[in-house]
């Protein structure tokens, strides 16, 4: 038990004399400044504003294809980075977006192409993936999509009566 104590009594009397140094000597300044700077740059972020956030397409045909561009503009006080553009469905693909920063007061655009598919009212979102504050901003597609003339319909089978 004696060793125990006298062990570690030993331990603290070399941490607490190994201490002895002033901390502060070490900073340097230049680092407390670039991190000043840093820390006041962080609280800025982008901001994407679109000039249009839902496109309608009108009265379309079945398995028509159409595309639209949609435009949008940082607005923040920072850099802006798409990191992604993804549709709520296969059959609307967005592309031809920027991967270099975007900066503040710039414009960019992407383009949506839809393929035509579906019937009657049809909403499509898009999801623009960022380093803005919320993360994600969303646009939509919109279409009446007509019926397809050339898939007709099956006539109902006559049911065989029974005859008594």
């Amino acid at each position: 038990m004696k060793k125990i104590i006298l062990g570690l009594g030993a331990l603290c009397l070399i941490a607490f004399t190994a201490c002895k140094e002033d901390a502060s000597k070490k900073v340097n300044e230049e680092n407390v400044t670039v991190a000043a700077e840093r820390d006041a740059n962080s609280s800025k972020f982008p901001e994407m504003s679109f000039t249009e956030s839902e496109h309608d397409f009108g009265t379309i045909e079945s398995k028509t294809p159409v595309e639209t561009v949609f435009e949008y503009k940082n607005t923040g006080e920072a850099p802006l980075v798409i990191t992604n553009i993804a549709s709520s469905c296969g059959c609307t693909v967005p592309q031809d977006w920027s991967k270099a920063p975007l900066a503040p007061g710039e414009v960019g655009k992407f383009t949506v192409k839809f393929n035509g598919s579906g019937a009657n009212n049809v909403t499509k979102t898009i999801t623009v993936t960022s380093n803005t504050e919320k993360g994600r901003d969303m646009v939509k597609i919109k279409a009446f999509v007509k019926p397809d003339p050339n898939s007709a319909v099956k006539p109902k089978l006559a049911t065989p009566q029974i005859q008594s």
